[in-house]
């Protein structure tokens, strides 16, 4: 049934084109595949007959198709006409070129940008209904979106439909079409391609082409259809690889498949002319390394070019990889042993394969490898039995671990949630700050100490005293002399270690290790070698696991950074001094002793909603950055919850403990969604944002927020003023949680209108910074799916540290100001918003 689905969605685009003339795929693999839905979305630039963008999402097997005539804008406020044409197959996420003249859509084409998108609702379901909500995590295009679909005028025959940006953290008026006109692909721009230039990696940076003359591609239908037509041989230089996110356990379900994860070095072959080049994971030139032999493998495959994905591995008498092994050899110069695995296949033969799912790929893989020679170049076999068997199979042959990858997911370059990696044992790199010199061999050394970084700062992470052999200590010695340092760079009583040679922290090794202490340093930690593929200003700690109730060593004495009034909590604050309000001098400590004087009031109104962040680790006057998924070092105390259908998890706090985290990390803002985990799709509150322009005075934005309330009374709903910490008042509406995120955005938008239409020259119900000027913009946009507004008692990322909070209508009809509470300032003796909850009610009984 799903072939002939796939088949029949296509029909119309087949019917268009002559596949004799154009090298645009015919998606006969998609057909014969039976494709499951996934999340997948592209963007083509397409310079036909009029320059225009289409827009493609991925459903049920193939790509749903817009001509957007304008292209995407970041600004909410404009609409752009977006033509609803054809399905396409999902092989053409990936196609680039010059379509002929004579031909359906001639024109060059070239990948504009492409990632993952995620609907609010049912996808079909939002197509019948004609507006669909969705986000996008593209390389160039975020947050949420809109596609509304017009009523057809009279004799219309075109499905015309509207795109739009919704307001959140994406949003900008920026020109991103202007400032980005590039192929994400190979670096040109559609009159690059319309010219016949060669791709680039970057701007000025040219390819390298095939020869003529290589080997043919192999008469095998395996290979797919696309190989049959005549394309350039080349391939870009190198692909920033797809790396795989640290897990406890393997991922589970259909949409998964799980190969085993090798003990070796990450390694990309670019093959071009019957010649290869072995690159590590930054891009570092290893082929001589590496040996003639292992990549001159490369040179009897049946393609004329190829980029693939693998790992360089030595197997041991029991056929396993070991990275001890391959350490081994490099140092010694054997080359014989060494064997490439492939798992995957990006470009082959000038066809771009990275927007193909998963499936479709490997399945072209399998069907290049075969016939290689085995003792140098291998497939990786893949598995769809459920994760954690596969894992304990693993474990139990002595392997690493598994890698869980989705079956539909295009590849997508750095940590994306596509590729899962679950470990036998903990292991993982670190930074070399030191050594400790052997007292029974004066020319080796006796232990490493290790480290990595954590907040712009190299963070303390214990001794490896385990893992050498006499001849890998004594080498690692000799290295390790030539990097020697003047200081160390730990600040506190770890840079005070008298029996330590300190190094410039250049250099990473791989180390393996049962657990974490409860102060943060590694237990029974072992040596597997160094790891020079990795540069090692890029490591920072995989995972934070709890630690083991075993303590080999007494804890540490450090700072519980909490003031007197503070609830008890287990989070010990590194850094409690570090400060994060220049002006005030207002430290972490400080910060975490503010939350805890608040938590009683603030606990309520935070807790067990999803939240987004503002992070400035080194204060609020360097460096600051917008944070609302799970990234590696959060401690346990900050949860996460993933929404069924999506790819990227929530993060909530549940405690004190939480918010503690939070200060850890250098969170200076708390940002709330209007709903809850618990009833993620229906919100408990509606918010108006009195959002000033430019030459509006605070005494107009008092009064804005006063006639919001009144207008709001007599409407029948009760208000609560909230006091934003910045220019203006928020106004909220608390609910009975009934109605759905459509429903309360289409309230507030139609109550801002409403307020605009009747005073055009107070207030404007329109996001751009022109039609705001001398106006109060009544922001309505945070009560969409995934917007946010300030947590009550949040700091903000302002000089004088002021903090949000509630208030009553009597003062700020007295003249209080939306920025007049500081930490350190005393709270009001009641809390002002007394009774918010009991005043909930549903949004239908308006």
């Amino acid at each position: 049934m799903a072939k002939a689905q796939a088949a029949d969605r296509l029909g119309a685009y087949r019917q268009k084109r002559n596949f004799a003339k154009t090298r645009e795929p015919d998606g006969r693999l998609e057909a014969e595949a039976g494709k499951a839905q996934g999340g997948s979305f592209v963007i083509h630039k397409h310079a036909a007959r009029r320059l225009h963008y289409d827009l493609r999402l991925e459903h049920d097997g193939a790509l749903w198709s817009w001509a957007v005539t304008r292209g995407p804008s970041l600004d909410p406020d404009d609409k752009r006409l977006a033509v609803h044409v054809e399905d396409h197959p999902l092989s053409y996420g990936g196609f680039e070129g010059t379509i002929p003249a004579g031909e359906y859509g001639a024109g060059s084409v070239i990948v504009w940008d492409r990632g993952r998108w995620t609907p609010e609702i049912d996808p079909a379901k939002a197509m019948a209904k004609g507006h669909i909500a969705f986000t996008l995590d593209g390389e160039r295009l975020k947050g949420g979106w809109h596609l509304v679909r017009l009523k057809p005028r009279k004799g219309e025959s075109r499905d015309n439909w509207l795109l739009m940006k919704s307001k959140d953290e994406a949003a900008s008026d920026r020109d991103i079409l202007a400032e980005e006109p590039t192929s994400l692909v190979s670096g040109l721009t559609v009159e690059e391609v319309a010219e016949g230039k060669p791709p680039k990696t970057a701007p000025g940076t040219k390819i390298p082409a095939g020869k003529a003359g290589a080997k043919k591609p192999p008469g095998k239908a395996a290979a797919g259809p696309a190989m049959k037509r005549k394309v350039a041989a080349r391939a870009p230089a190198f692909v920033p690889p797809c790396l795989a996110s640290l897990k406890e356990r393997p991922a589970e379900g259909k949409g998964w498949i799980h190969e085993v994860k090798f003990d070796g070095y990450r390694v990309q072959a670019v093959v071009a002319g019957g010649e290869a080049r072995l690159l590590t994971r930054t891009g570092l030139d290893w082929t001589e390394r590496f040996g003639g032999d292992l990549a001159a493998s490369f040179g009897d495959l049946p393609c004329e070019s190829a980029v693939i994905d693998g790992e360089v591995v030595v197997l041991n008498d029991s056929g396993v990889s070991s990275f001890a092994a391959l350490q081994a050899a490099l140092s010694e110069g054997r080359r014989e042993n060494m064997v490439y695995y492939a798992f995957d296949l990006l470009h082959l033969d000038g066809e771009d394969l990275t927007g193909e799912p998963l499936v479709a790929r490997k399945e072209r893989l399998a069907a290049l490898i075969e016939g290689a020679d085995p003792a140098r170049l291998r497939y990786s076999e893949h598995f769809a039995e459920p994760g954690e068997i596969m894992l304990a199979h693993a474990c139990r042959m002595g392997l690493e671990g598994v890698i869980s990858k989705r079956l539909d997911a295009p590849y997508h370059s750095g940590r994306r949630g596509d590729w899962i990696k679950a470990k036998c044992t903990r292991s993982q790199e670190f930074v070399i700050a030191g050594y400790v010199p052997s007292k029974a061999h004066s020319g080796r050394i006796g232990s490493l100490v290790v480290a990595y970084h954590e907040d712009d700062a190299l963070k303390h992470a214990g001794r490896v005293g385990t893992g050498y052999t006499g001849t890998v200590a004594t080498a690692l010695k000799r290295r390790l002399d030539g990097l020697r340092a003047e200081r160390s760079p730990f600040s506190g009583k770890e840079g005070r270690q008298k029996d330590v040679v300190w190094v410039e922290p250049t250099l990473a090794c791989e180390v393996e290790y049962r657990t974490w202490t409860a102060d943060g340093l590694l237990r029974q930690a072992a040596f597997k070698g160094l790891r020079e593929d990795k540069p090692a200003g890029e490591i920072v700690r995989e995972d934070a696991p709890a630690a083991d109730p075993v303590q080999e060593e007494r804890p540490k004495r450090a700072k519980k950074a909490r003031a007197p009034a503070a609830p008890a909590t287990s989070v010990v604050l590194s850094n409690a001094d570090k400060v994060l309000w220049p002006d005030r001098g207002l430290t972490k400590e400080g910060l975490l002793a503010h939350y805890g004087a608040v938590w009683a009031r603030m606990e309520p109104l935070v807790v067990r909603r999803p939240l987004s962040l503002v992070r400035a680790p080194d204060g609020i006057s360097r460096h600051s950055f917008f944070q609302k998924h799970a990234s590696p070092g959060m401690g346990k105390t900050i949860r996460t919850v993933k929404p069924k259908g999506e790819s990227d998890a929530l993060l909530y706090v549940e405690d004190f403990d939480g918010i503690a985290a939070l200060v850890q990390m250098g969170v200076v803002e708390i940002h709330v969604w209007g709903s809850t985990i618990d009833d993620l799709e229906r919100p408990d509150q509606v918010i108006f944002d009195l959002d000033p322009g430019e030459g509006v005075s605070m005494d107009a934005v008092r009064e804005g927020a006063l006639a919001v309330r009144d207008r709001l009374k007599g409407i029948g709903l009760e208000s609560f003023v909230k006091l934003s910490g910045g220019k203006g008042f928020h106004v909220t509406v608390p609910l009975t949680p009934a109605a759905d995120w459509a429903a309360v955005k289409g309230f507030s938008h139609d109550f801002a209108r409403a307020m605009a239409a009747t005073e055009p020259g107070r207030y404007t119900a329109t996001l751009a910074k022109k039609a705001r000027r001398g106006k109060i913009f009544i922001d309505y946009l945070r009560n969409g799916r995934g917007a946010t507004a300030v947590a009550p008692y949040s700091t903000r990322a302002r000089p004088d540290a002021p903090f949000a909070i509630p208030a009553i209508w009597k003062d700020v009809e007295g003249g209080l100001e939306p920025n007049a509470f500081k930490v350190g300032d005393a709270l009001p003796a009641r809390d002002p918003w007394t009774g918010f909850r009991a005043a909930a009610q549903p949004l239908a009984a308006i």
